[in-house]
């Protein structure tokens, strides 16, 4: 009898482990909540700064209020880029982009940083574009070590014409770094050595900059599920053509 009540007192937790247990659980809900919070509140903050000496008195709530409006000037930020998109779809919108273009191709410097970022911006938001919306495992840095990328492009000009040859058709591949995936490697890759994932974009950015802790769930039955059901539905619709 005395045994199984040793026994019982060893399975339960202490008041320590208990206290540790709380604090992490609180912990794990609170700290992405807390860095949520303080990143949007950056970001407002910093558009803010930017926008709102612009923004004539007048039509500042700030002079009015004892106290700073927060976001005001984001707003009237993405209301000015919103207005900029709508006259720059008509006629005279194209013209005065045309002429400021032209204007900013006569100088040396600013005409290479603003093509290459329009063309970067373009490319990135085009509504029919394929960019960064696949992911995919290249053995990297050596055979039998596989890292993930996202795959940006078909790889076009010089450098797909140089490697026509020996490597077949070659995609962009960005190769990002853990844990900050906005910093990484341009990589040329045979397609043939691509491994295309199933994963969204999203989860595959949790997955790098968690450094692996978070890892989307793989739903392989939903797969299955969803592949059958297109394979009944096909066979379905051959069963309904005439028979030639």
């Amino acid at each position: 009898m005395k045994n199984k009540q040793n026994q019982a007192k060893k399975a339960r937790p202490g008041t320590v482990t208990r206290l540790r247990n709380y604090f992490l659980t609180g912990f794990v809900i609170c700290a992405p909540l807390a860095i949520t919070i303080y990143l949007t509140w950056t970001l407002i903050q910093w558009v803010d700064s930017w926008v709102k000496p612009y923004i004539p008195q007048i039509y500042n709530p700030d002079n009015y209020l004892p106290f700073s409006v927060p976001g005001f000037g984001l707003l009237v930020a993405l209301f000015l880029i919103t207005m900029v998109g709508f006259l720059t779809a008509n006629l005279i919108g194209r013209s005065i982009v045309s002429y400021g273009e032209s204007w900013l191709n006569r100088m040396p410097l600013v005409r290479n940083l603003y093509s290459g970022l329009k063309q970067i911006f373009q490319t990135v938001f085009n509504e029919k574009s394929e960019s960064f919306k696949e992911v995919a495992l290249i053995e990297y840095p050596r055979k039998g070590l596989w890292a993930l990328v996202f795959i940006a492009t078909d790889t076009t000009g010089e450098a797909q014409n140089k490697l026509d040859d020996p490597a077949g058709k070659t995609v962009s591949v960005f190769l990002p770094t853990t844990p900050n995936p906005t910093s990484g490697f341009l990589l040329f890759v045979p397609e043939g050595d691509l491994l295309r994932l199933d994963m969204s974009v999203e989860d595959a950015a949790k997955l790098v900059i968690s450094a692996g802790l978070v890892s989307p769930e793989y739903r392989e039955k939903t797969k299955e599920l969803a592949d059958s059901t297109k394979a009944d539905a096909k066979s379905v619709k051959s069963d309904k053509d005439p028979v030639s």
